[in-house]
């Protein structure tokens, strides 16, 4: 073995820019292209957001306007501005920054004086300019690196900061901003922030009833009773149940938005079993207890610690107001005022009550299918060719956990292809045989009942929530054809209808394949719509050779490696926007009805190449 070099010169100091350059991960999570919320080029906007919400909440500035034209996202607040003499280093100088001042800012949301120095070292461009007093400076960056800064000079603007950044394309490879997921990301501040504007590209993000209104716009169907609406120094809640599967959480700590929730959201859990409970003096099982509910819950803790440098998990225990740990602030808060609404509105509780019974009921009429399902299963998992598994799983310490995937295929031939070159470390195959079962208005029952559906449960774990979920991404892989549309259909009202919160969690997806190969004797070039065809066969020659794909089978091994590789295209399937699955399902799931053959026929649309091969034949 040849002897190590470790000398010296092995050791290296990186600047903070060097570092974060080289390990941005570390600082803004995950890089990404965009297709997820939580993805970098996100975290770049939520990190420059957070400094202004940082001055509203001290009491300055209550408007704050956004705009992102393709790449270029800018940020205009209208607190005190930074201080002129300090611009420079408040954006490039790692440690400098208000945040450690727990006077100015007793319960901030920033990264500590990281945030906007990690925003400058990861974009190609940064320009920051403070306005204060009737002066203003302003200065340029280029990948971290201070190209321009200019003099104090007099101006008419209103106090405040301006930030334009524009993310690095070497870093955050082939990303593109989805605005919805920033509109998310707006509403959220709102809620927590009643009193607060925020505008995006024009458009008003207002909330004048915090939570509850959090609640009101993210319903995704009926409610049982009236939103209950509670609000403490440091604490606001918001809860309702409604007629789903599962338990749905909003939870903030200091305005963060804690998807993973952390010991806040743990504690909150905990607190309404234990208040409802107490009030029925029942010993409810605490999963009948949750189910269908919905709910949102935000604390204000002085100096929390998260389990990330994204703050997407609290881990804090002891840091809530008057030492109290964070357990025994909220149990104590819900006890009480949950408590004492439960007893001012009886109708209310009688709701809570009836839906507990009729969870219960459900759960016991379950239990025995479940058993005879299982033993089925059993028997079948044996010879079950469906799942073709992968070895890193999402609900392990594996250390490619993060990327575990899941492709949903229709038949053998798409299921073989995409299994010879598939990462079999990271990626597995479920393949459908025909089309399943519509789901729409069916009990869980059906589940357990129908093989497909519980050999698809069974392969993702979530029988009992998403703890155990062993994809962080779950594919729908159909051909490009009205079946594959028509299964796609299927299996979306199979998850809305019985495992909504694998959408609202950001784990289902939709794989884009292409609809064209253009390839002549040098060079191959896949295309995903008529647009890139048509400049394909202007880069290749017009003698290219054009094949129309029409389902996966058709492709082989090696294409289908180019499709599912490190470049491949997901679309994230969200609910934004939808405000009532029930009625969605209904509509385009349930029983024909004249509206919608009407609709039907209003919106047909012939594809030419329909047309054409038509009148080939």
């Amino acid at each position: 073995m040849a002897e190590s070099n470790y000398t010296e010169s092995s050791i290296k100091s990186l600047s903070p820019r060097e570092h974060i350059r080289l390990r941005p991960g570390m600082y803004i999570g995950k890089l990404g292209d965009g297709s997820s919320p939580d993805d970098g080029i996100y975290v770049l906007i939520k990190e420059i957001i957070d400094n202004s919400i940082d001055e509203h909440t001290s009491g300055h500035g209550k408007r704050i306007d956004i705009t992102i034209q393709d790449d270029v996202v800018t940020v205009r607040d209208y607190g005190r501005g930074i201080p002129l003499g300090k611009v420079v280093d408040c954006v490039s100088e790692i440690n400098t920054g208000a945040k450690y001042d727990s006077e100015t800012f007793q319960k901030s949301v920033g990264l500590n004086g990281v945030g906007t120095k990690a925003v400058n070292f990861l974009s190609q461009t940064f320009t920051a300019a403070a306005f204060r007093d009737g002066k203003t400076k302003r200065a340029t960056f280029e990948l971290g690196e201070l190209v321009e800064e200019s003099r104090k000079v007099k101006t008419d603007e209103k106090d405040g900061t301006y930030v334009e950044f524009v993310p690095d394309g070497t870093v955050f490879k082939n990303f593109k901003y989805r605005l919805e997921y920033v509109e998310a990301m707006l509403w959220n501040y709102a809620y927590l922030n009643t009193g607060l504007t925020l505008s995006l590209n024009g458009e008003t993000f207002k909330s004048e009833n915090g939570l509850k209104d959090l609640l009101q716009d993210n319903l995704s169907g009926d409610i049982l009773y009236p939103i209950i609406h509670l609000k403490g120094e440091d604490i606001e809640v918001a809860i309702t149940h409604g007629t789903h599967y599962g338990e749905e959480y909003f939870s903030f700590v200091n305005g963060q938005h804690t998807t993973m929730g952390g010991t806040h959201q743990a504690a909150f859990r905990e607190a309404i079993v234990k208040t409802v409970r107490e009030f029925f003096n029942k010993n409810y099982d605490p999963a009948d207890i949750r189910t269908s509910i919905v709910s949102a819950i935000s604390i204000r803790v002085q100096e929390p610690v998260f389990e990330s440098q994204t703050k997407t998990k609290l881990g804090s225990q002891n840091v809530a107001p008057k030492g109290q740990s964070i357990r025994n602030f909220v149990n104590t808060f819900i006890k009480k005022e949950l408590d004492d609404h439960l007893h001012r509105y009886p109708e209310t509780a009688k709701a809570i009550q009836q839906k507990i019974v009729a969870s219960e009921k459900e759960r016991k009429e379950l239990s025995g299918i479940r058993k005879l399902a299982r033993e089925k299963a059993k028997k079948v998992n044996l010879h079950n060719k469906k799942l073709r598994d992968c070895r890193a799983h999402f609900n392990t310490k594996h250390k490619q956990a993060e990327e575990a995937t899941l492709f949903i295929v229709e038949g053998d031939s798409a299921g073989g292809s995409i299994t010879k070159t598939r990462d079999v470390n990271t990626q597995a195959v479920f393949s459908l045989k025909g089309k399943p079962l519509n789901a729409f208005g069916l009990s869980k029952k059906i589940v357990y009942q129908n093989d497909e559906f519980n050999c698809l449960q069974s392969a993702l774990d979530i029988e009992d929530g998403l703890d155990t979920l062993r994809y962080n991404k779950v594919v729908i892989a159909t051909d490009a054809d009205v079946d594959g549309m028509h299964i796609r259909m299927l299996l979306l009202t199979f998850f809305l209808q019985f495992f909504p919160d694998l959408i609202r969690q950001g784990h289902l997806y939709i794989l884009q394949t292409p609809l064209f190969r253009v390839r002549n004797k040098k060079k191959t070039v896949y295309c995903y719509n008529e647009q890139e065809k048509d400049r394909a066969l202007q880069n290749l020659g017009k003698a290219a050779e054009i094949t129309r794909f029409k389902g996966l089978g058709e492709a082989s091994p090696d294409e289908f490696a180019t499709f599912i590789g490190p470049d491949m295209k997901l679309d994230p399937v969200t609910m934004a926007h939808l405000h009532n699955i029930d009625d969605l399902l209904t509509f385009y799931m349930g029983k024909n009805t004249p509206q919608r053959q009407e609709f039907i026929i209003d919106n047909l649309h012939v594809e030419k190449d329909v047309i054409e091969t038509a009148e080939a034949s």
